[in-house]
């Protein structure tokens, strides 16, 4: 695992076209612990689907993702996003619905 980190770091640094390289270098090593550049972040916080409320929730979340990142005005415009299915569109990939 560890050389996959190394491989990551210098691709990022021998890619003459990236000109967030600096920026995204100074974040992983900071982020890491011990001079050691982090990508992901280790915390998460599971949480129990025990109603569909919490389910729908989650799935809007999801659907959401897209379009809080600028990619997309809709849900639905995401071309692998399952909001295209839940929306009565005809999505690229195949979600079967409960």
């Amino acid at each position: 695992m560890h050389r996959k980190k190394v491989y990551r770091i210098k691709a990022i640094e021998e890619n003459p076209q990236e000109s967030r390289k600096e920026w995204m270098l100074k974040q992983f090593k900071q982020s890491g612990k011990e001079g050691i550049n982090q990508f992901w972040q280790h915390d998460n916080h599971p949480i129990e689907t025990y109603s569909n409320e919490i389910i729908q929730q989650k799935i809007d979340y999801i659907h959401n993702n897209p379009v809080e990142a600028g990619i997309v005005d809709e849900p639905w415009h995401y071309r692998y996003s399952s909001a295209r299915d839940y929306a009565g569109m005809k999505g690229l990939l195949k979600v079967e619905m409960l």
